[in-house]
């Protein structure tokens, strides 16, 4: 019977626990929305809400590839380069037409995926390092073919997938509904998929039970460089200017955090794809609701870090890892 009382606790614990990281992205953004509507003017209309879903869109399609990486036990902190990378290519290759511009921006950032996924799946090198040393080169690769300053960017094309509608509906987030259902579909319904979370679950057991582990570490980070490489040229589209010191800027830091607080753990063997989803929109919602009430960008900062180490703290409770 006392065995039984002291086991009640721990047995609470962890149902409290696997509540918070299974749904509690959902319930903080149902509580954001109601405090919002009732302390922030004009937050319900559709004029504020399109505004959301266009800063929302660009970190969300950054975070898709890094949940892919994470969920392999990885990180990319290159991201954020590869979208100045990608921004550079716009104004370079525009003159060949807008879908030579995008293409090769997408190429930019596979090319960088496959740099960062050889140095982790052959040369050995921890991801954190390869992806920090990409991080810094590329985006001063993109500085020196942009130039110092900012390039305009005028294409119908790209302004509209940044700035148009279809249907009532910014262009940019219908790219990001479409990226969500392949990368849902990939890591769910695939043998890839599969892959991918055995070997983030366990990468030493995969590599003896005979799975691909390099050719998969090498397609995730690839991945994550074309995603990237898109946010980048809907980046380009919104702002119709390139300026490659300056868009990309912490891009990583808010795909990790919009990863982890939906549920992905950093511990890898698992990927939550509309947790990812639902990570990115509560975090525009906390940084809108933060700059709309006039709080200091360093105020928003320790928001930010303590809700990554609060996910995290959920995430470890659950895995016991």
């Amino acid at each position: 019977m006392a065995e039984a009382a002291l086991r009640r606790p721990a047995l609470d614990r962890d149902r409290l626990l696997s509540l918070l990281q299974n749904y509690g992205v959902y319930a903080a953004i149902v509580l954001l929305v109601v405090v919002n509507a009732a302390i922030t003017q004009n937050f319900l209309t559709l004029a504020n809400l399109r505004v959301q879903l266009y800063q929302a869109v660009p970190i969300l399609v950054v975070a898709l590839g890094m949940a892919l990486v994470i969920g392999t036990e990885g990180i990319d902190l290159s991201v954020g380069a590869v979208i100045s990378l990608a921004s550079a290519m716009i104004p370079l290759y525009l003159g060949y037409g807008p879908w030579a511009a995008m293409g090769t921006a997408m190429v930019a950032g596979a090319v960088s995926g496959v740099i960062s996924g050889s140095l982790v799946a052959f040369a050995g090198v921890q991801p954190i390092i390869a992806t920090l040393a990409l991080m810094i080169g590329l985006r001063g690769l993109a500085v020196i073919l942009n130039g110092a300053s900012a390039k305009e960017v005028s294409d119908p094309l790209i302004d509209g997938l940044g700035t148009g509608d279809w249907l009532g509906i910014p262009q940019m987030a219908w790219v990001a509904v479409v990226l969500v259902g392949l990368v849902a579909f990939l890591v769910n319904r695939t043998t890839f998929g599969r892959q991918l979370v055995a070997i983030g679950d366990n990468r030493a057991a995969s590599a003896l039970s005979g799975l691909p582990v390099r050719r998969v570490l090498m397609t995730v980070y690839v991945l994550s460089g074309v995603l990237a490489a898109i946010a980048g040229i809907l980046l380009v589209g919104y702002g119709s200017y390139a300026d490659p010191s300056n868009l990309g800027l912490n891009y990583e830091l808010n795909a990790i955090t919009a990863v982890v607080v939906g549920g992905t753990p950093l511990s890898g063997g698992k990927v939550r794809v509309l947790g990812t989803v639902a990570g990115a929109v509560l975090m525009q919602l906390i940084t809108a609701t933060l700059i709309q009430h006039d709080v200091k960008a360093s105020i928003e900062q320790m928001v930010e870090a303590a809700i990554i180490v609060a996910a995290v703290y959920t995430a470890r409770g659950r895995s016991g890892r």
